[in-house]
């Protein structure tokens, strides 16, 4: 079923869409519930693998500080002024704003429908500016760029002000902030305030990973949604992996009713070695159809999104070699990788040496285009396990005739001609920074994840960079420390915690000013091995997604701890209200 678009307006959103995963604790999930209003409002659902508040505590627990409640923005604006006194939406409000502008009505109607959700109110619409309580108007400002907004509000009204429409959006997202989380009916006060408000980075993104684990299109919408109420203006689609091809390739139908398949034992546990597991195997999957990936990317344009899709190459491809083995080195059949790991013999590169190979590419890569507005593409290219390589007579002669003296070279050889290809057809490229290996494609972005030194060394070649070390910003990774706090079985390498990602600078010391200027920005990312639920995915994203939009949005000398961490219980609370999944400890704001 579908969320109506009053509580997607408001994030609000209650779960009523079907998410079926493969858990590696249990044998399968299957999750549904089918009604609006879930009846256990004020239940606290409690796990005894961690605390995971997805509808949150009571009501009267929830709004016992309302009496005294301030303005608690995330993330904190460039500058902000409250006033004493008060403006109230009462029912002779009217909304004024240029009709004959499509993304500017499409707001209004935004802003309006949550307005009747949490008041009953609906605004009249304005004939003129000076006869409205609520405005939205394009007006040009030399400071606050395309994103950035100016928001005032007296005991006369609300007037939201940008240079584009994507400001206007960002302005009624901090205003449905300063309003209830949800309709008590209790007057509608918006305190006097002045915020001039614009982000520091232009790439404020998250990646999620659904090859290990597939989400419903509705759960991606019900993502986005998230990203957007926090001003983050990227989803980076990981869609196709080892365990899993994701998209619909109309000349290549095998890639998704081979490739978008395995096989998978109940209880199995990814990366553990000698699982002895029985019961009977079943099948595990699912993709995108290329009529859902244009109504997501739709949605997310609404909502000042770009989704960046990614397609791994050259390694990580056992899944698309399932379908075709023909362009591996090879050719032998094999089966879709699964959580217990590759078949004995299956490969995981395609062939460098098949010209095939990069016709194949390029046609898939021609439907991703065509599908995909972003000028931005992400072809993988980290973790190329190149011993097929050293192995194969087609690559070794391609090495001779391109006079490669190894094969990071011959890597370095098959990005590069990837790249030429997505640049002639007016894209840019973004890859792992195993890409910098052997030399970095012209004009290709570098996403710095094995820590930061990739993103240095590209910056410094001029090349643009996104920051997402895995250290930091793999939400994939431990919230808290496992012997104070139990949680679901999560990578192991780290412990990212909710302080660690907001002391996150995403510009390093070693890069001068020129330099720096190179940093796009960063984001977090979700691999899910461990992650098979919606509930779970938001537990592992948030409240850590509200430090990182504070550290991408907020200025640098905002930034302030002590103040973020008081502000954290007030969004929980929000986001509980609507049905959103979060961690809490109370380790939660501890090193």
């Amino acid at each position: 079923m579908r969320l109506s678009f009053t509580k997607t307006a408001l994030l609000f959103l209650l779960f009523g869409m079907t998410v079926k995963g493969f858990s590696k604790n249990i044998a399968f999930v299957c999750f549904h519930e089918k009604s609006e209003v879930l009846p256990t409002l004020n239940k606290i659902k409690l796990n005894g693998y961690f605390n995971e508040v997805t509808l949150g505590d009571t009501l009267v627990e929830r709004f016992s500080n309302d009496k005294n409640r301030t303005v608690n923005i995330i993330p904190e604006p460039v500058s902000m002024q409250i006033s004493e006194g008060r403006y109230i939406i009462d029912r002779a409000a009217s909304i004024y704003f240029n009709s004959k502008d499509a993304e500017l009505s499409k707001h209004a109607g935004f802003l309006s429908t949550a307005i009747e959700s949490l008041s009953g109110i609906k605004l009249k619409k304005a004939v003129s500016a000076n006869k409205a309580a609520i405005q939205l108007v394009i007006s040009k400002s030399d400071v606050i760029g395309k994103e950035g907004y100016n928001l005032r509000v007296t005991e006369k009204g609300i007037v939201i002000s940008a240079n584009t429409d994507k400001g206007i959006f960002y302005g009624i997202q901090t205003l449905l902030q300063i309003m209830p989380a949800i309709r008590t009916n209790q007057k509608l006060q918006i305190p006097r305030l002045a915020i001039t408000d614009y982000p520091r980075f232009q790439w404020r993104g998250m990646m999620l990973d659904v090859s290990r684990h597939f989400f419903s299109p509705e759960a991606i919408k019900n993502y986005i949604d998230l990203l957007a109420s926090y001003k983050m203006n990227v989803f980076h689609w990981h869609l196709a992996d080892a365990e899993g091809w994701r998209l619909e390739i109309k000349k290549y139908p095998k890639l998704t009713s081979v490739g978008a398949w395995r096989q998978e034992m109940p209880g199995s546990i990814f990366y553990k070695k000698e699982q002895k597991l029985t019961g009977e195997p079943f099948s595990y999957g699912g993709y995108y159809t290329q009529e859902q990936v244009k109504e997501i990317i739709a949605y997310a344009v609404k909502r000042n999104v770009t989704v960046v899709p990614e397609i791994e190459m050259p390694g990580h491809s056992d899944a698309a070699i399932a379908a075709y083995p023909e362009f591996g080195c090879t050719g032998k059949p094999q089966g879709v990788r699964t959580s217990m790991g590759p078949f004995p013999g299956a490969e995981a590169n395609f062939c460098a040496g098949k010209e095939s190979t990069f016709l194949f590419l390029q046609d898939v890569l021609q439907e991703v285009i065509q599908l995909f507005p972003s000028s931005y593409i992400h072809v993988g290219g980290d973790e190329v396990d190149k011993k097929c390589w050293e192995n194969c007579s087609l690559c070794q002669k391609r090495m001779k005739t391109e006079g490669l003296k190894d094969v990071k070279e011959l890597q370095s050889y098959f990005i590069k001609r990837i790249g030429k290809f997505l640049t002639a057809k007016g894209r840019k490229m973004i890859g792992w920074d195993e890409i910098l290996e052997g030399g970095l494609a012209p004009n290709a972005t570098v996403m710095s994840w094995r820590g930061e030194k990739g993103g240095i060394d590209a910056a410094k070649l001029q090349h643009d960079v996104i920051m997402t070390p895995a250290k930091v910003l793999y939400f994939n990774r431990y919230q808290a420390d496992t012997l104070k706090v139990q949680q679901r079985l999560a990578a192991k390498f780290s412990i990212n915690s909710l302080k660690k990602v907001y002391d996150y600078e995403p510009v390093p010391k070693e890069l001068n000013a020129d330099e720096a200027r190179f940093v796009l920005g960063a984001q977090a990312c979700l691999w899910t091995e461990f992650i098979s639920s919606v509930p779970h995915l938001e537990q592992m994203t948030m409240p850590r997604m509200l430090a990182l939009s504070e550290v991408l949005w907020s200025p640098l000398a905002q930034k302030n701890w002590n103040q973020f961490k008081e502000k954290v219980p007030v969004h929980t609370n929000r986001l509980g209200i609507g049905g959103i999944g979060f961690f809490f400890s109370e380790f939660l704001t501890i090193e």
